[in-house]
């Protein structure tokens, strides 16, 4: 059985977010995938399983699985594609935990149909904010994550959170983020999931499910760019259409691995 690792969101190896893809003909126990996440230790890696009118997907961290994860979902369809098991032309299809998601090539550029994620004002955690250590301009949480606007760009590129005074907060994790001063870019974020082991993810697909209608709203429009500002950096694009975002980005094989131990 063949792995493959991918740098998803990125066109340069090295960079952007790496997944771990495992593509299998007949169903395997969670157990089995739990394990396969955290022997190759990366955010996420992905799970596939042949389905008459696509694949089922799942995505593990190193401790546990989650819900919605982008990158992991972009490496998987670069890898359907790139293997020649799906034709570039032909349409990616997934059934996961947060409904079927859809995926397809334009050139260089993946475009996945995800749900939008906005969130809501809420009470602004104090345990969560001395951890972040800074002055939220804005604290505000969906079904999955926190999310913190701050002030400078300085600031954001800086943060050193001390997770070790932070509690669990029933949140999967926690998305700052600022306006760019980058004309490239609308805004920048950085995102941690400390609550599912992963303390910084480097770049995060899902996360722009909710900064896509935030920051869509707030600068009045749909088509969005993104840099997630982690040492790994990678661009995430975005067209928000109300209840659904078109995420879209590029990814590279980095490895591609045999499993021995079945």
């Amino acid at each position: 059985m063949k792995l493959y690792q991918i740098d998803a969101f990125t066109n340069q190896p090295f960079s952007g977010n790496p997944a771990g893809v495992c593509i299998f003909d007949e169903p395997k126990p969670s157990k089995w995938m739990q394990q396969i996440a955290m022997e190759l230790n990366l955010s996420e890696t992905a799970f596939l399983m042949h389905e008459k009118e696509g694949y089922s997907l799942r995505w593990f961290t190193p401790v546990s699985e989650v819900d919605l994860c982008g990158h992991a979902t972009l490496a998987s369809a670069h890898v359907l594609w790139e293997t020649g098991i799906l034709k570039e032309s032909e349409l990616a299809v997934f059934f996961t935990k947060s409904g079927k998601l859809t995926a397809n090539k334009v050139d260089k550029w993946i475009h996945m149909n995800f749900p939008s994620e906005p969130e809501e004002k809420c009470d602004v955690q104090e345990e969560l904010i001395k951890a972040l250590g800074v002055s939220p301009l804005y604290v505000g949480r969906n079904r999955l994550d926190y999310l913190v606007e701050i002030q400078s760009e300085d600031e954001l590129k800086n943060l050193n959170p001390n997770w070790g005074i932070y509690e669990e907060t029933g949140a999967r994790g926690i998305i700052v983020t600022c306006q760019s001063t980058d004309p490239s870019y609308d805004f920048i974020s950085r995102a941690f999931y400390p609550e599912v082991g992963v303390i910084e993810d480097p770049v995060t697909g899902s996360a722009h499910c909710c900064l896509a209608p935030y920051w869509g709203r707030k600068l009045n429009r749909k088509q969005l760019t993104g840099y997630q500002a982690s040492k790994r950096g990678g661009v995430v694009k975005m067209d928000w259409q109300g209840d659904r975002v078109i995420l879209s980005g590029q990814a590279v094989t980095v490895m591609e691995m045999n499993l021995l131990r079945v």
